[in-house]
């Protein structure tokens, strides 16, 4: 049976604000496989959720995340705002993609670091760009990695090489048949960001996709589950 590999972007963020512990769970509960979250520093080298430079369209503060602490963090978010390890706990056996925006070197150290401390490191991966999924594979040899990609140009191939990804990252517009045939073809996995709507779920799908990430998870799995598609 075919399988598809349902992730709730940012957790289950119609349902409870993006990258926080009731988002995830809610996630695993509506039919993810997986739950995307964002990870990021606070200036005290914590490593907490938040996709966000700044905590303003979240929560109403006009401050950069990395001039706060992690207890003026707590102040500012009622505590609201989780730890890379309370998410992981959070998650429990399932499947975490990491995801690294403006990751810096001490951002992938900590955040691998961290992984592997909880137990964790068989079940989460990381995404982000190629500059960052190479400090990955140089913080963790063994790390499951989707480079993002942005363009319908292809990784050279020494990148490729150098990155050893299992899966290749594409926003959703960009994936169609013929490129999912050749990335199949050269043995990686393709996954497409952000899908809502079923119609775009199904399209995808019928592309050969192998994994979707969505805000909608339980439309996902209803539509997965309609064409006897299997989680993974």
């Amino acid at each position: 049976m075919r399988t598809l590999t349902a992730v709730g972007h940012r957790g289950d963020p119609y349902r409870a604000r993006e990258n926080t512990l009731p988002s995830i769970r809610s996630a695993f509960v509506r039919g993810a496989d997986a739950v995307e979250i964002d990870v990021r520093l606070t200036r005290d080298g914590e490593a907490v959720l938040l996709h966000d430079e700044t905590l303003q369209r979240l929560w109403g503060h006009d401050v950069r995340l990395d001039a706060v602490t992690a207890p003026q963090l707590k102040e500012l978010t009622d505590g609201a705002v989780p730890t890379l390890r309370e998410a992981l706990s959070a998650a429990g056996a399932g499947r975490v993609m990491i995801d690294l925006p403006g990751a810096t070197a001490e951002t992938v150290r900590t955040v691998v670091g961290q992984v592997r401390e909880c137990g964790a490191r068989e079940r989460a991966y990381y995404c982000a760009g190629p500059a960052t999924m190479l400090a990955v594979r140089a913080a963790d040899p063994g790390a499951e990695i989707a480079l993002t990609w942005t363009t319908l140009a292809p990784p050279r191939r020494v990148l490729i090489d150098a990155v050893a990804p299992a899966w290749l990252n594409y926003r959703f517009g960009l994936v169609g048949r013929e490129l999912t045939d050749a990335l199949h073809k050269d043995g990686l996995l393709v996954s497409a960001w952000t899908a809502d709507t079923p119609w775009t779920m199904r399209r995808l799908i019928a592309a050969g996709v192998d994994s979707v990430t969505t805000n909608r998870v339980d439309a996902l799995a209803g539509v997965r589950a309609g064409l006897g598609l299997s989680g993974r």
